[in-house]
């Protein structure tokens, strides 16, 4: 299970760092637009807003990294306050923009951390 459990927080990490190169830097183009459903006008007046959500998305997967890096228990406990955030976070998302939000960054956070809760 220590395994899984390194696996799902690096996947979801990974997912965060996708996450903040999708609303930082790919907001406003074409395969942005395509991912989050704007339309030009609409990607421009929320580029700003895009681009800070990125950038705390970016702040989850730095701290998911460090609880990775970070030795012992008090390593397991960083990784699990910060999918703990990425679960509140997936379960907001869900419930206020779309499910499909629930699915792919709740999900994996709730797995990751059920794997570490049985280590």
């Amino acid at each position: 299970m220590k395994i899984l459990g390194i696996v799902l927080v690096l996947l979801v990490a990974l997912e965060h760092l996708y996450f903040l190169y999708l609303e930082m830097f790919l907001w406003t183009t074409p395969k942005g637009l395509k991912i989050f459903g704007n339309t030009p006008e609409k990607a421009e007046v929320s580029r700003v807003l895009a681009a800070n959500q990125g950038l705390y998305n970016g702040f989850l997967a730095a701290g998911l990294l460090w609880g990775l890096g970070y030795p012992g228990a008090a390593g397991i406990h960083i990784q699990m306050f910060f999918l703990g955030c990425v679960i509140v976070a997936g379960i907001y998302g869900g419930l206020t923009v779309g499910k499909r939000i629930l699915y792919l960054q709740a999900g994996p956070a709730l797995l990751g951390l059920l794997a570490l809760l049985v280590v």
